[in-house]
C-alpha cells in the first residue's frame, strides 16, 4: 500500500564559517569538491535523490552561512527542516577551536526554531593524517551531551565516510517518516 511513495526532506547544514560544510555537501551530491575556500552568502542548496525499495527519497540540503553577519536570516532558513547536520572543524586552529565551542550555540539555534528534530554532528578534518581515537572520544562526548542522533568524523578526502554519513541520515529520515505515514494511514 505504501510502495512507490515520494519523500522529501529539508536538511539544514550548519556550523561556523570555514569548517567545510560546502565541500562535504558537494562531495556527497556531485562526487567532487573544490579545495579553495569560498564563503557561502546566505544559503546554498543541494539536492540528493535516492531510491529505497520502491520509494523515492529526496534530500534538499540548505547549506547555511556560518558567519555572524547572516545570523538574522537563520530563522527563515531553518523553517521546515526535518533534520540538521552541525559541522565543526577538528583542525587545531582558531577556526577549529571556535567551531567546537560554538556547537552548543548551533544546537540551541536549530532546536529553538525546529524543535526536536534529529541532529547529526560531523567533526570535519581536512586531511586524513590524524589520530581518530583522540577525536572519537571528544565527538562521542559532545554527541552524548547534546543528544545528537549520530556523529561522524568526516573528511572530503575520505569519500567512503562522507557517503556513509549522508546516506545513513537519508535512511534515518526515511524510516522515521515512512513509519509515521503508515501509522497515519492505519
Amino acid at each position: 500500500m505504501y510502495e512507490g511513495r515520494k519523500f522529501r526532506f529539508k536538511v539544514s547544514v550548519i556550523g561556523d564559517g570555514g569548517v567545510g560544510k560546502t565541500p562535504l555537501l558537494k562531495k556527497f551530491t556531485t562526487g567532487s569538491f573544490e579545495k579553495d575556500y569560498v564563503k557561502t552568502i546566505g544559503a546554498q542548496f543541494s539536492v540528493f535523490d535516492k531510491k529505497i525499495g520502491d520509494d523515492k527519497v529526496r534530500l534538499i540540503f540548505w547549506d547555511i552561512a556560518g558567519q555572524n553577519q547572516f545570523h538574522f536570516l537563520r530563522p527563515s532558513f531553518f523553517n521546515n527542516s526535518k533534520a540538521a547536520i552541525i559541522v565543526y572543524s577538528l583542525e587545531d586552529t582558531k577556526v577549529g577551536i571556535e567551531s567546537l565551542n560554538n556547537v552548543s550555540n548551533w544546537n540551541d539555534d536549530i532546536r529553538k526554531y525546529c524543535g526536536d528534530i534529529p541532529i547529526i554532528l560531523f567533526g570535519n578534518i581536512l586531511n586524513l593524517d590524524y589520530d581518530d581515537t583522540l577525536y572519537n572520544s571528544d565527538i562521542r562526548e559532545i554527541a552524548r551531551i547534546y543528544n545528537f542522533a549520530r556523529y561522524y568524523i568526516t573528511s572530503i578526502e575520505s569519500e567512503q565516510i562522507v557517503f556513509r554519513a549522508f546516506n545513513e541520515q537519508c535512511e534515518m529520515l526515511y524510516n522515521k517518516y515512512k513509519k509515521l505515514s503508515k501509522q497515519n494511514n492505519d
